[in-house]
């Protein structure tokens, strides 16, 4: 190198070294500033997702046949139909050995309860390509009947609100979502 490409080098070098000192306390602040706020706000998130919850969930395992939670020890389920990179389908009998019209349908994962029996996601298909269909039902164990409620297309359901003799459902599927009334 001559003379006049050193003298460049090591000027240029210098600038750079003089921007990279000056930006780097910039740019590590703002990604710890990044980091604390999505903390903060998953901590948020947690605290609002306690305050009003949709009921006593229910979650199974892969497993053999396993009582679900919350219900008195009277239904038992497990896995039917595992959908490749998908949710599980699971069988659901009643516990006492009584037959059940539970045993006749292929449920979701979601099983909450409320007073009035147990609201299940009742498959229509267990075929991948026809999925997510299916109609969410309320199960009366008193009387082993299992009631339609309404249908829907996607997984990301819950119970937004239950009054006397309505029960209220939000969806999301990705791009759109909405909120189903029905009457018990």
């Amino acid at each position: 190198m001559n003379k006049v490409q050193l003298f460049f080098h090591h000027c240029f070098r210098f600038i750079w070294n003089l921007i990279f000192i000056i930006s780097y306390p910039i740019l590590a602040s703002f990604g710890l500033l990044f980091i604390g706020v999505t903390y903060l706000f998953s901590l948020l998130s947690g605290f609002l997702a306690r305050i009003k919850p949709e009921g006593k969930t229910v979650i199974l395992k892969d497993t053999d046949w396993e009582t679900l939670p919350y219900s008195n020890d009277l239904i038992e389920g497990k896995i039917s139909k595992q959908i490749m990179f998908g949710p599980a389908g699971f069988k659901f009998r009643r516990k006492d050995g009584v037959p059940s019209i539970l045993e006749d349908y292929t449920f979701g994962k979601k099983v909450r309860v409320i007073e009035e029996g147990f609201i299940l996601e009742k498959w229509n298909s267990t075929e991948s390509k026809d999925l997510p269909d299916f109609d969410i039902c309320l199960y009366d164990p008193n009387e082993d009947a299992l009631k339609s409620l309404t249908t829907i297309k996607c997984f990301d359901w819950h119970v937004s609100e239950v009054e006397e003799n309505e029960l209220s459902f939000k969806w999301f599927d990705g791009t759109q979502g909405g909120e189903v009334k029905v009457a018990l």
